[in-house]
């Protein structure tokens, strides 16, 4: 039996047939740049998540750079943020100038710890950034009482967790700007690249819409230097026919987290996901932390059964920020966890004879 991590085609066949026709309809009328369908799919996700603009970009790391722009974010500039997470998110803050500054993360969400944040702000700081990682949202009541006291922008990186919910609150939409990823891999994935930006700021809408678009309002007429990322037409249309089949998805998700934790709870070399209780998880990723992470990995490969280590190098470590100064031991949990975790299949179309067929795997491991 084989169990992929993620399983697009099981996705993608129900589907199909209302893909091609709605990219049909774009062939028909050649409009590949932000054509119609961008503005309805723009709405759909509005509605979706509860926020007044959502605003198409090229991709979730666009999506980020347009976010630190659009509240001013540039060289010398201090933002604080995880280094347990994929690149793109310290990435942005490097690619307009500005410097990241991280803080290590709780040992059982995986997420930003803001207990430690006041300690790293200084008077170049200007946002916070923090990451919805896996899909479950960070204490974003916290980390808004800290940027409402020191005066700060915040910037949620919730690439991992649309529909995600924080104390009854779409993940999101409670900072000054949210955005999103539709990497194919995520739980709305596009057929190729796309992301998001969300706010409920009318001016910082008007500017993210302006910067996507080399900076130009009117056309042809620049107040500043944007770029080009303009969401496709064709990838809002696919994503339009998929939105109709999220909420089912997340909750197939859910349900198969639940046999997760109710078969594989009794391994004690295994830590199983922790779900904060003010938060509503989609689990992008079921990672759990488990004892000697590499043999586990090797012996679901050998069974054929997808899994991924997300992330097995901290940002901080990384070669390309070996200016930041930063050395191992810096941010100890962040740096135990990335040798630890392993994420295994939890996609909606995972069928009980392949979650079983896991379950039992892993079980088999740790009786050796």
């Amino acid at each position: 039996m084989k169990v992929p991590l993620l399983d697009l085609e099981a996705q993608y066949n129900p589907i199909i047939d209302e893909i091609k026709a709605e990219i049909e309809k774009i062939y028909k009328t050649h409009y590949y740049i932000l054509g119609p369908q961008v503005k309805d799919f723009e709405n759909q996700i509005s509605e979706y998540c509860e926020v007044k603009h959502s605003i198409g970009c090229a991709s979730g790391s666009d999506a980020l750079v347009l976010a630190l722009r659009a509240i001013d974010v540039g060289v010398g500039d201090e933002v604080i943020t995880t280094p347990f997470t994929f690149f793109a998110t310290a990435g942005a803050i490097y690619r307009v100038g500005a410097i990241p500054v991280f803080v290590d993360i709780l040992p059982d969400t995986y997420n930003i710890d803001p207990t430690l944040i006041e300690a790293k702000i200084t008077n170049k700081t200007k946002a916070i950034l923090p990451v919805h990682l896996f899909g479950q949202p960070a204490n974003m009541t916290a980390i808004m009482e800290i940027a409402k006291k020191h005066n700060l922008k915040v910037i949620e990186d919730n690439a991992q967790g649309i529909g995600a919910k924080w104390d009854g609150k779409v993940a999101g939409t409670i900072a000054d700007i949210g955005t999103l990823s539709f990497f194919p891999s995520k739980n709305l994935g596009a057929m190729g690249d796309a992301g998001m930006c969300l706010t409920n700021d009318d001016e910082l809408a008007a500017k993210l819409k302006q910067l996507r678009v080399h900076g130009e309002s009117p056309k042809y007429f620049h107040k500043f230097v944007g770029f080009n990322s303009r969401i496709d037409t064709i990838q809002c249309a696919v994503l339009s026919v998929k939105l109709k089949s999220l909420p089912k998805w997340s909750e197939g998700r859910r349900k198969n987290a639940d046999y997760y934790y109710e078969r594989l709870s009794k391994i004690s070399q295994i830590k199983l996901p922790v779900i904060d209780d003010k938060a509503l998880t989609i689990f992008n990723q079921f990672t759990i932390a488990c004892e000697d992470r590499d043999s586990l990995m090797e012996t679901l490969r050998n069974n054929d059964i997808g899994c991924a280590v997300y992330y097995p190098l901290p940002l901080h470590l990384q070669e390309c920020f070996k200016d930041l100064e930063y050395k191992k031991g810096d941010f100890p949990i962040s740096e135990e966890s990335s040798e630890k975790v392993l994420s295994i299949p939890i996609y909606a179309e995972l069928s009980r004879e392949q979650q079983d067929f896991v379950i039992s795997t892993i079980q088999n491991h740790y009786k050796k």
